[in-house]
């Protein structure tokens, strides 16, 4: 590719602009962010090679546009890139699909799109929290592929793989219903251990002296940023609900067997999430 344009110059739009240019698969990377402090920052780290608040010139002048920016603002930005393209190829990297993919599927460049979602991340937001090696034997989900041209899907197919990631494809409600099960469900769950931790404890020193690597490794995703996951968990509402609805039944288990001192069964029920071994070493 000669040149790539990245809207949203965050962790995620960040660490792409970054290892595209380390590994040589672009030329020249655009960058394109409503916050102007955000832009410049990501100049100044060499995330990309410059940037403009022209959106549509941008888009005019890439091979592939990436939308990396959150998933309400998806609905708005995505059309308003496609309105500008010829034969350029658009990806989003968002964390939920079925929405999206509805809102777009009669628009006239619809073919041009691909939807993908890298299964990578840290709890971080912003250019500083951009990273080389992000993407390195991750997964990258594609969505609904059929309804792609086919040299779009196989540029993607290229860049990404570029990358050192996998690839899987899968359909909008397939992909929506699987990430809420082992993504979302983990950052609802670090949200609300933070808010239990912060209600129970109020000595916030307790909490730093006391947390161990446990605690943290736990608690870590509680850090991200509201303005990124609020707009997922609504666009994932239903299936977020469904698997929150089984953790707080599984919960409300673990909390009975240990009230009634039922310390044989509390055992059993350890052993059986055990099982999590065998699918992640």
């Amino acid at each position: 590719m000669k040149t790539v344009t990245i809207i949203g110059l965050g962790l995620i739009g960040g660490s792409l602009g970054l290892s595209l240019r380390q590994l040589g698969l672009a030329a020249h990377i655009i960058g394109v962010d409503l916050n102007a402090d955000n832009a410049r920052r990501a100049q100044e780290l060499g995330l990309v090679d410059e940037t403009t608040a022209d959106l549509a010139a941008a888009v005019r002048r890439a091979d592939l546009v990436v939308v990396a920016v959150p998933m309400d603002a998806m609905l708005t930005v995505v059309p308003q890139v496609l309105d500008e393209v010829a034969q350029q190829v658009v990806i989003d990297v968002g964390s939920t699909k079925a929405t999206l993919l509805t809102h777009l599927q009669e628009h006239p460049r619809r073919s041009r799109f691909v939807a993908v979602h890298p299964m990578a991340g840290t709890e971080y937001s912003g250019p500083e929290a951009a990273v080389p090696d992000l993407f390195t034997d991750k997964t990258l989900v594609v969505c609904d592929a059929q309804h792609s041209d086919a040299d779009a899907v196989q540029l993607v197919e290229q860049v990404f793989q570029g990358l050192g990631m996998h690839l899987l494809f899968l359909d909008a409600a397939d992909h929506d219903l699987h990430a809420a099960y082992v993504s979302h469900i983990s950052h609802i769950t670090s949200f609300a251990l933070a808010l239990t931790v912060l209600e129970k404890e109020k000595e916030e020193q307790r909490i730093f002296d006391l947390a161990s690597g446990g605690f943290a490794s736990t608690v870590r995703l509680a850090k991200s940023s509201p303005a990124m996951w609020v707009p997922i968990f609504r666009q994932n509402r239903l299936n977020v609900l469904d698997v929150l609805d089984e953790h707080l039944h599984q919960l409300q288990n673990l909390r009975n067997l240990i009230a009634r001192e039922d310390f044989n069964g509390l055992h059993h029920a350890i052993e059986q999430a055990n099982h999590i071994r065998k699918i992640l070493p």
